[in-house]
């Protein structure tokens, strides 16, 4: 059974920062590319970052976190994480990595529109706050 689920969020002071996992089972996660989205109280979700295959050795930023979240991948846990750094509250979301088993980012849009295409976790609750 292919499945995704997220940990590590809490919550954080602004300017501080989490660290976030993706642990996938039932498939090779090092094969494909994994996408973080969040979606806060009465907004749309939004892609954060994405990581292509280990193959293709990219990665990709929202501009809003670019320079602030550093998204890797270690293939010996089947994992995928985002250092978040410099956490503001306009970051307090609900994050969620999904895969549509692409091997580049295709899917940090795709799956905004066509989210039944990609296997979801069940999120994780990230708030900044004083």
């Amino acid at each position: 059974q292919v499945q995704l689920v997220e940990s590590g969020g809490g919550l954080v002071q602004p300017g501080g920062s989490l660290r976030l996992s993706c642990a996938a089972s039932g498939f090779t996660l090092d094969y494909y590319a994994i996408n973080w989205f969040r979606q806060a109280p009465g907004k749309e979700r939004e892609g954060v970052s994405c990581i292509t295959s280990s193959l293709l050795g990219n990665t990709h930023y929202a501009d809003s976190v670019k320079g602030r979240f550093t998204i890797s991948r270690d293939n010996a846990k089947n994992t995928v994480y985002l250092q978040m750094n410099s956490l503001k509250p306009e970051d307090t979301a609900v994050y969620y990595c999904a895969t549509d088993r692409s091997t580049g980012c295709g899917g940090l849009t795709k799956l905004l529109h066509y989210p039944d295409f990609g296997t979801w976790g069940q999120g994780t609750q990230v708030t900044v706050s004083s």
